[in-house]
């Protein structure tokens, strides 16, 4: 009977804690995530961040450089086997310099991927999934993490593995846009560190695509800096 008894507790508890994972929603399961790494005010109060880090893909390690001014522009700039590459979004397009590409002057990103990549402009992308007609939707719970696919009417379709127990975000597995083919790629984010005004944010993102993958090493952020808009427009 005392067995009998146990295992009926058991697998209650079970029950108790697959409906309390189907109770939660999408929405709830996200604000979760904003509270987990310092909740709407600190991420309102982060107007810019520069990500000093190192690129380390194929065996080759290179230095990177990446702005955000929250809202209005990103802009990443890489050094790899002495040509500097050039990435930049703003409100209005986004535009690249690839010497390695052929694109030695600045070249516009085509339309359908500039609007995929206007979510680089915000420091937490996640706190504005609203925007452009996000949607969310839970796809379910694996055994570390809350599944959160967000579509939006700028063509994105990701899906975000929210952990179960710290509610911060382990993994994205994206669908970007490259020479007009779909590319899936999977970012897996670890080395959570908390900023000097509170954020706390991934120092290590590990980006695996078809053909290769990149780890992305953060040394040093600054928080707050003054940043020039000017520095996301494309030259003429």
């Amino acid at each position: 009977m005392e067995t009998l008894r146990k295992q009926s507790l058991i697998v209650l508890a079970a029950l108790v804690a697959s409906a309390t994972c189907c109770a939660q929603s999408a929405e709830e399961i996200v604000a979760k995530n904003i509270q987990a790494i310092g909740g709407k005010d600190v991420i309102a109060s982060t107007k810019s961040v520069v990500v000093t880090a190192t690129i380390e893909v194929m065996g080759n390690e290179a230095p990177t450089t990446t702005t955000i001014l929250n809202g209005k522009g990103f802009r990443s700039e890489t050094e790899f086997q002495g040509s500097k590459i050039i990435n930049c979004v703003n409100p209005t397009g986004s535009w690249l310099v690839n010497p390695m590409a052929g694109m030695t002057s600045p070249t516009a990103a085509p339309d359908n991927e500039a609007k995929m990549s206007k979510s680089r402009m915000y420091v937490v992308p996640l706190a504005y999934y609203a925007e452009d007609g996000g949607k969310l939707e839970l796809l379910g719970k694996d055994t570390a993490d809350y599944k959160i696919k967000l579509t939006n009417n700028n063509g994105v379709n990701a899906t975000y593995y929210i952990n179960a127990n710290t509610y911060l975000l382990d993994r994205m597995d994206l669908e970007i846009v490259q020479g007009g083919q779909s590319v899936p790629v999977t970012i897996t984010l670890s080395d959570y560190q908390k900023l000097e005004n509170g954020l706390l944010m991934a120092f290590k993102m590990q980006q695996d695509l078809p053909q290769f993958s990149m780890t992305f090493v953060s040394k040093k952020v600054d928080v707050n800096k003054e940043i020039d808009p000017a520095i996301f427009e494309m030259p003429k």
